[in-house]
């Protein structure tokens, strides 16, 4: 049995469904996020010295980050239908989603939630200041980064409608995440092929399973 520590509005909602895809047995741990701060619970230092998650237990093993559990899972249990043949260009190419995915896209994409909420936990009288330098580095870094990544996207989904090949694969699963979170931001209206993509996963019955066992999922 695989243990998922699976923490509110998180990457693991890429694990659960992964688990639903394929069939596998699982149990939830859920653990909340501080309502004022976010940061995930205390609880989670347990599991793992990072106090992060997605984290995952199978006999006594402890496995983390979300491209590292997928890699685990696909070596454990294999990946029926998401198999690709190995070493084929379409392999080398999960590869390069699954490592991009956390490598590249979240970078900008952190930068913008952390840009965006900085003023809201700057006192009244610093606070115009505070979002003034935010403001800036928004307009001026992160959001012309940000623009880049998602034309990236667009342009390579809208090719076969998934990113490597033209089925579902792990790439398909890795990358949901940071799409969720820019069309939650800025929506869909100039990229009509991540919204499709998005359209279509979310009516998979193994997405929505994972998200009746994981809970609520606020994709912003």
């Amino acid at each position: 049995m695989i243990i998922v520590h699976h923490l509110a509005n998180s990457r693991s909602q890429r694990v659960l469904w992964l688990l639903e895809e394929l069939g596998l047995p699982y149990e939830v741990k859920r653990y909340e996020r501080d309502p004022k701060t976010m940061a995930g619970s205390p609880d989670l230092y347990k599991i793992h010295p990072l106090g992060k998650s997605p984290v995952i237990e199978e006999d006594g093993i402890i496995v983390a980050e979300t491209g590292a559990i997928l890699e685990y899972i696909r070596d454990a249990h294999g990946l029926g239908d998401l198999a690709v043949e190995p070493g084929s260009p379409q392999a080398r190419a999960v590869t390069y989603w699954l490592h991009y995915a956390e490598g590249s896209a979240m970078n900008p994409l952190l930068l913008k939630l952390i840009f965006t909420r900085l003023p809201l936990g700057a006192n009244a009288l610093l606070r115009p200041l505070v979002k003034g330098v935010a403001d800036k580095a928004l307009k001026t870094f992160v959001d012309p980064r940000v623009a880049q990544h998602v034309a990236y996207w667009e342009g390579e989904v809208s090719k076969t409608g998934w990113f490597a090949g033209d089925k579902m694969t792990l790439a398909d699963i890795m990358m949901s995440f940071p799409l969720e979170g820019v069309a939650a931001r800025a929506g869909v209206e100039n990229t009509p092929a991540i919204g499709d993509f998005l359209k279509r996963i979310h009516a998979r019955p193994a997405y929505q399973a994972a998200l009746s066992k994981g809970g609520p999922y606020d994709y912003a």
